[in-house]
C-alpha cells in the first residue's frame, strides 16, 4: 500500500483492509512514497495506492468484495 504519512485517506483505507487481508493471509505493507524520489514521481497525489502481487489494484477508494475477490483468488491470477 502506497501511502503518505500526512493522508487522512491512507490510514482509513488501511483500517478498513487490514482485517481483510488478514484473513486472507495477504500481507499488507505499507510504503511511505516520500520515502524514495522515484516513488514521489510515480504516484504523486494518488495515493492511497493498493498494490496486489505488484500490480495496482485500486487508488484512493477500495471496494470490500472487490478486495475479497482479488484476494481469493491464486497468486498470479490476481
Amino acid at each position: 500500500m502506497m501511502v503518505r504519512s500526512t493522508c487522512g485517506s491512507c490510514a482509513r483505507v488501511e483500517r478498513q483492509i487490514r482485517p481483510i487481508c488478514e484473513k486472507y493471509g495477504a500481507t499488507l505493507t505499507t510504503v511511505d512514497v516520500d520515502s524514495d524520489q522515484e516513488k514521489v514521481m510515480e504516484y504523486g497525489d494518488r495515493v492511497p495506492v493498493i498494490l496486489i502481487d505488484g500490480d495496482e489494484f485500486a487508488c484512493w477508494e477500495v471496494d470490500n468484495e472487490d478486495l475479497v475477490e482479488a484476494l481469493s483468488r491464486p497468486q498470479g491470477v490476481r
